[in-house]
């Protein structure tokens, strides 16, 4: 995680601050969001959307869980997207940041690894996991996306920051925001999450996507 000082000086990629100025901003971070495979092969917005929207479809489709997991700000809006998951999209979802598990975890085991301590015993084949970071830099998410995928877990990403940011390879999906200002990469991901659970929420209004989930 970033620390305080790094995190003031890497929060905003432009320098006016007003409403306005603001507003665009964030219009341009919208419209440069990337998504990616695997193997970094690059997808248009909408079909990255639709993947994403299929991946979900799926695990609803087969009572798996979605497991969401971020620090700090991230945490927060992971929170919220589990709100909307449950009550509009009709799936199983849980956040991995529960706060005396965590504590417990990240005592016992550092907290690089409490996450992935927490998934390892939660998560069965087939399950999916959303994770958020930022910076696309911190290690305990990391450690829980290496987790997921011995467990044969499926992964979605959100990042920011640096385009080679570890995390944004490591996803089945990976979506990443043009941004070094937190506050637009975090709504940024909101955002994106927003739209996938109205999307869940109106079946008939959105083309599924059938076997989007690898074997």
């Amino acid at each position: 995680m970033s620390t305080s000082f790094n995190r003031l000086n890497e929060n905003h990629g432009s320098s006016d601050l007003s409403l306005k100025g603001r507003v665009e901003e964030f219009s341009r971070v919208l419209g440069q969001i990337q998504f990616s495979r695997r193997k970094n092969d690059k997808l248009a917005a909408e079909a990255g959307m639709k993947l994403m929207l299929g991946f979900l479809e799926e695990v609803r489709r087969r009572g798996a869980r979605v497991f969401l997991a971020g620090n700090g700000g991230s945490s927060a809006l992971v929170s919220h997207a589990l709100t909307d998951f449950i009550n509009v999209a009709g799936l199983r979802v849980l956040t991995l940041h529960e706060s005396a598990l965590l504590t417990c975890m990240a005592n016992d085991y550092g907290y690089e690894n409490a996450f992935a301590r927490i998934l390892n015993v939660q998560a069965v084949k087939g399950d999916l996991l959303i994770a958020v970071s930022s910076s696309g830099r911190s290690p305990n998410i990391h450690h829980l996306v290496q987790c997921a995928r011995k467990k044969g877990v499926h992964v979605i990403t959100l990042s920011g920051f640096d385009s080679a940011n570890v995390l944004r390879s490591m996803g089945d999906l990976n979506i990443w925001i043009d941004s070094r200002d937190y506050g637009l990469v975090e709504i940024g991901h909101l955002f994106i999450l927003h739209n996938i659970a109205d999307r869940l929420g109106r079946p008939a209004a959105s083309k599924r996507v059938s076997s989007a989930i690898p074997n």
